[in-house]
């Protein structure tokens, strides 16, 4: 698999956002993908392992992915925002890289899980995501909306940071299935590969 990561900056809304976008030659582009990354405060940015194993997938599967750094992360501009900022940003990127429309798929890991399925609400119904992939997202901590039913949630059996319990709480309301990995902790350590067949699995067809 021949894949190309470019790296740059956009505008953003508290200044410029650093971006890496992921490209294959070896499969026609199907849209694009944009996956965010866990806190910043906890040393979050978008190459965390976890979200570099993501955006491979994706990639992988002819998605044109776009990882970023979140305002005051890396040589992105402006500072932590608490959340609201960080949406924003996630909402920048998507408008700065979307080609007339085409179809989208968002994905976070951890506290980037809580920004992008906030991101997603927060689209025009005529623009909305195609897809979701979220990776033990903020459930506990985070007021994470509703997301779509073919949305593909992974979580660790033995995460330590965001319990499985907080997962399942969010996702039975909206009757949406878990992919438990069995042993995994919150970093899929050791696990990042069968995460990779997890998340390849999916967007096969």
């Amino acid at each position: 698999m021949n894949t190309f990561t470019k790296r740059g900056e956009i505008a953003g809304p508290a200044g410029p956002l650093s971006v890496a976008v992921d490209t294959t030659t070896d499969v026609p582009s199907r849209g694009l993908a944009v996956v965010c990354h866990p806190h910043p405060l906890q040393g979050g940015t978008m190459d965390n392992k976890v979200v570099t194993t993501v955006a491979r997938a994706l990639t992988q599967r002819g998605w044109r992915t776009v990882r970023f750094n979140y305002r005051g992360v890396g040589h992105s501009g402006g500072s932590w925002d608490e959340g609201r900022g960080e949406i924003d940003d996630a909402l920048a990127v998507i408008a700065a890289h979307r080609v007339d429309g085409e179809p989208l798929v968002l994905g976070g890991f951890s506290f980037g899980g809580y920004i992008a399925a906030s991101a997603a609400a927060k689209l025009p119904d005529a623009h909305k995501a195609l897809r979701m992939v979220l990776i033990a997202p903020s459930t506990l901590k985070h007021q994470t909306p509703p997301v779509t039913a073919d949305t593909l949630l992974i979580h660790g059996e033995a995460d330590d940071i965001v319990p499985l319990s907080a997962s399942m709480d969010w996702a039975r309301p909206q009757a949406l299935p878990v992919v438990v990995v069995p042993g995994a902790g919150h970093f899929f350590h050791g696990q990042l590969m069968l995460l990779k067949q997890l998340v390849l699995r999916n967007f096969a067809e």
